[in-house]
């Protein structure tokens, strides 16, 4: 388990805001993460259900199941499972870095743990909220409870620095893109990714892949902020299930 001091989470945070995102190893301890990885497991299984309209599947080229396990207000939601995630997002390195990025008055959202099925695509290019006001964005906090070999498939492609370029220019929505960077996440990882910065997930080869995001983000911005999604080809409205914008 890594030792994230306070000495230095000011050189953890300046990386940070220069790329758009931060990897680090072995955050949290393989006995953690062995029982985060039990319960997500036993909860989806190997083949459960998409939960977005067809429409949102086809046009995205984006394959993900959701699972809110800290919502109160989901139907499945589980008080013991639920304490099992808050224990995860309490602890006092994540809080100190999380803080060293965004200041103090930063605020949480429900995690999401995003589930994928063997044999399909991945998550396309995006940007997880639109980037017009640079001021209002989500953090990613993402936490990977198993070893992502390339072999597996749903590796974690970034462009460095994208969070400061504006929107994600349209075009093929899992093309490589010059001077991109994969990431192949191992258990324990801990990846931050700004909301503006383009990213993908490449196609899931191996039986199954699924990450869990403690998603948070800075003062003044709402906590509806990722609603709206930019892709390559669209801007979509989650809570309407709704094409905002051909592209």
């Amino acid at each position: 388990m890594m030792d994230v001091k306070v000495s230095n989470l000011t050189d953890l945070a300046r990386r940070f805001w220069k790329e758009g995102y931060l990897v680090i190893e072995d955050f949290y301890s393989a006995s953690v993460m062995a029982g985060l990885d039990r319960e997500i497991v036993n909860y989806f299984g190997e083949t459960p259900e998409y939960r977005h309209e067809e429409e949102f599947l086809a046009r995205s080229a984006t394959e993900v199941i959701p699972w809110f396990p800290q919502n109160p207000d989901m139907p499945d939601y589980s008080s013991k499972i639920a304490d099992i995630f808050d224990s995860l997002e309490r602890d006092s390195r994540l809080v100190n870095l999380t803080g060293a990025i965004l200041g103090d008055a930063w605020s949480p959202l429900y995690s999401m743990v995003m589930f994928s099925r063997q044999g399909t695509v991945g998550q396309a290019w995006h940007q997880d909220c639109p980037p017009e006001d640079s001021s209002r964005f989500n953090l990613n906090r993402l936490v990977y409870s198993r070893t992502l070999s390339p072999g597996d498939g749903g590796q974690v492609v970034v462009m460095p620095g994208s969070h400061r370029m504006g929107v994600l220019p349209s075009g093929e929505t899992h093309e490589n893109l010059e001077n991109q960077v994969i990431i192949s996440p191992r258990s324990g990882s801990l990846v931050l990714l700004h909301g503006h910065t383009w990213h993908r997930v490449t196609p899931i080869t191996g039986n199954f892949r699924f990450s869990t995001n403690f998603r948070v983000c800075p003062k003044g911005t709402p906590d509806n902020i990722t609603d709206i999604c930019v892709y390559r080809n669209m801007r979509y409205r989650f809570s309407t299930a709704e094409v905002l914008e051909e592209r």
